[in-house]
């Protein structure tokens, strides 16, 4: 490893470390699952609370534990639908970010030492297609955000394609979850989970009817 991956490892360790110190200290890691207490916790902080919210969105992200769902419809409920989304998305970005270049840094030389290659070849090498996976996972409320980032990093994708594709993706899922956050939150999270499961059939559909129509025109060449 150069120096200059050093540097940028030990940089994002740091935001992360930050990050995790703030939250632990500052917010019940308990209220990760449950919106009502991140909107209380968030509100709380006053002129403060979109950094905070923003750092929560992040911590999230990084460690895949956490769920960042409430976090997104408790954004909703405090600052409305276009505001709290906006805010959601610096914090998924940012977090996706950070997933992906410390999955690069640290597994990508691990993953080729072990297959070679083969990880490159095919469709795993396609940038577009890579590109495209990146985009749909980001619309599909059950595919992990978090798993998906580090996925990548370990992939041949570039990180100006990963950066777009997920900022693309998250926008329109950000603006469901904040649009439903003032009417969803509730304690139990089944809002969170209805929510999820309309906005996945909604946006999951369309993606499967257009891997079928790919497979068939495919199948119909040969």
């Amino acid at each position: 490893m150069n120096k200059r991956k050093i540097l940028t490892l030990a940089l994002i360790c740091f935001i992360a470390i930050i990050g995790y110190v703030v939250v632990v200290n500052f917010v019940d890691f308990t209220s990760f699952s449950n919106a009502d207490a991140i909107k209380k916790t968030v509100t709380e902080f006053g002129a403060l609370g979109p950094i905070i919210l923003i750092i929560m969105m992040v911590v999230a992200v990084v460690f895949c534990p956490i769920p960042s769902a409430p976090i997104a419809m408790a954004a909703g409920a405090i600052f409305g639908q276009f505001i709290g989304a906006v805010y959601v998305v610096i914090g998924a970005e940012l977090g996706a970010l950070i997933a992906f270049v410390l999955a690069r840094l640290l597994g990508r030389d691990l993953i080729h030492k072990w297959f070679g290659d083969k990880v490159d070849s095919g469709l795993l090498g396609s940038q577009n297609t890579l590109m495209f996976v990146v985009f749909a996972s980001r619309l599909m409320p059950f595919v992990s955000f978090d798993l998906m980032s580090y996925a990548a990093g370990l992939s041949a994708l570039k990180f100006w394609r990963f950066a777009l594709a997920t900022f693309a993706g998250i926008i329109p899922a950000s603006l469901f979850l904040t649009h439903f956050g003032g009417v969803l939150v509730s304690s139990s999270g089944s809002g969170i989970i209805w929510a999820s499961f309309i906005f996945g059939a909604v946006t999951g559909v369309p993606l499967l009817y257009l891997a079928w129509r790919n497979r068939v025109a495919a199948y119909t060449k040969k």
